[in-house]
């Protein structure tokens, strides 16, 4: 699967990409897809929660498993996606377009440079898997 190269990606399955107004948008990439299965529901905090990078954040359970988010940077919710808990199934048909999470407000700009690059992700996953 072609990553978009217009966000960062993290270790957790993350994809993070900051708007105009310098908030970002955060959601699952393709990957834990491929164990999920069909997506049955997802938690995720409310707007006005704070967030630290690396931390649980919330939960996308399956028929066959439980998934918990981590964010990936610090930050305050803004904004919940409320088609992923209303249609949860688009956290992973959609993962880069309609499946997004949550959008933050973070703490500090530099967090986002932390972040892999899509080709550096995709060398992740394929080292990840051959494991």
């Amino acid at each position: 699967m072609l990553l978009p190269t217009d966000r960062g990606y993290s270790r957790s399955h993350a994809w993070a990409m900051r708007d105009s107004q310098g908030d970002v948008r955060f959601g699952l990439t393709h990957a834990p897809g491929a164990f999920l299965g069909d997506v049955v529901s997802v938690e995720l905090p409310p707007p006005g929660t704070k967030v630290s990078a690396g931390e649980p954040i919330g939960l996308v359970e399956s028929t066959t498993t439980v998934f918990e988010l981590q964010s990936p940077l610090s930050g305050v919710v803004i904004a919940v996606n409320p088609e992923a808990e209303s249609a949860p199934r688009r956290v992973t048909e959609d993962p880069y377009g309609e499946g997004w999470l949550l959008s933050i407000r973070p703490a500090a700009g530099e967090e986002l440079d932390t972040l892999l690059a899509a080709e550096e992700y995709a060398r992740f996953l394929g080292e990840e898997q051959a494991i």
